[in-house]
């Protein structure tokens, strides 16, 4: 997710990676904490659902709250970008791991 933002500032920000990096992630990184949190994601880290989803839409709306509410700007495609980011982020390595599972249990039958 860091890397994203880093990315992400190189193109919109001139100056001030380091904490323009770090104001610009903390409200999602402390609403990824919470997500766990609710979730209980350590119990079954690797599934999608429910897992994942929660953690997913607790981190979007958290964050964009936090953003918002800190006066950290929510215009333009911002919301929307962030939301798909963090579903591809956080739903994307579960499915992968969901479906290299099916895979290796599959070719061990065969």
């Amino acid at each position: 997710m860091l890397i994203f933002v880093v990315a992400g500032r190189g193109t919109h920000h001139d100056a001030g990676v380091l904490l323009g990096t770090l104001g610009t992630a903390w409200p999602f990184l402390a609403a990824l904490v919470a997500g766990w949190l609710v979730s209980r994601a350590w119990r079954h880290p690797h599934l999608v659902w429910p897992t994942g989803v929660l953690v997913w839409l607790i981190t979007a709306a958290g964050g964009l709250a936090l953003r918002g509410l800190t006066g950290g700007g929510l215009s333009g495609a911002f919301p929307l970008v962030a939301l798909v980011t963090l579903g591809a982020l956080l739903l994307g390595w579960r499915a992968a791991v969901v479906l290299w599972r099916q895979v290796r249990s599959y070719t061990r039958v065969a």
